[in-house]
């Protein structure tokens, strides 16, 4: 069973007179198939938390555990190899290559590993079947809506079958409709993938789908009920 463990993080930046601190304390622990959402006010550190958990980012102090392992003792090179086995990202925007097709914009993290194997190529195709996007496969990003750019940004981020799946704003651009179409169908994936889910979000229709729910408050995560 995969588990993230993260104990006392701590995140700040230098400046010309004291440290500018961002994170203090954080703890949290998930295992397989909980999810939790962050929420906070714009600048208390939620995408700085999430950068750091998705090992894009180093803390300050602190220890991050994910299935058993700290990744920031890895060399870079082991750690881009546990970040594409290991963590799944959707951002805000979707960030599809606009030259590529909506099946090879999902077959990326896997290129960038090395040539696809069959076995790739019919992951995607299941991936993009289960997002509704089977009738898209040939389908450039433009040709298709906000919402099935979403979905395939989704897929994407599952190719590898990653134990956590972080999402930083996955709604904010998509009207509620859409919004709420693609935040079921991320908990209707992590049914059925069993990925552990934490979800940055200024939205508290979307925070309360979640098992859990959190505060950034002067940098420290509270839980919320």
């Amino acid at each position: 069973m995969s588990q993230l463990r993260v104990h006392e993080l701590t995140k700040h930046f230098p400046t010309p007179g004291e440290p500018l601190v961002i994170l203090r304390g954080v703890e949290l622990e998930l295992d397989s198939g909980q999810s939790a959402a962050v929420l906070g006010p714009s600048g208390s550190g939620k995408s700085t938390l999430l950068h750091i958990l998705g090992t894009l980012d180093a803390p300050s102090s602190g220890t991050v555990e994910l299935d058993g392992q700290d990744p920031f003792q890895l060399p870079e090179p082991q750690l881009a190899q546990f970040r594409y086995r290991h963590i799944g990202f959707v951002f805000q925007d979707h960030y599809l290559l606009p030259q590529l097709t909506v099946l090879e914009n999902v077959l990326v993290p896997v290129l960038s590993q090395g040539p696809a194997a069959p076995e790739h190529a019919d992951r995607a195709r299941m991936l993009l079947e289960r997002v509704g996007l089977g009738h898209r496969l040939e389908h450039r990003p433009a040709e298709i809506s906000g919402g099935e750019r979403q979905r395939a940004a989704i897929a994407r981020a599952l190719i590898a079958q990653p134990a956590l799946l972080l999402a930083d704003e996955p709604t904010g651009n998509l009207d509620r409709t859409t919004a709420r179409s693609v935040a079921r169908l991320l908990l209707e994936l992590q049914e059925q993938e069993g990925y552990m889910l934490l979800v940055v979000t200024h939205s508290l229709e979307l925070a309360q789908l979640l098992q859990r729910r959190y505060q950034l408050d002067q940098g420290r995560l509270v839980p919320v009920e």
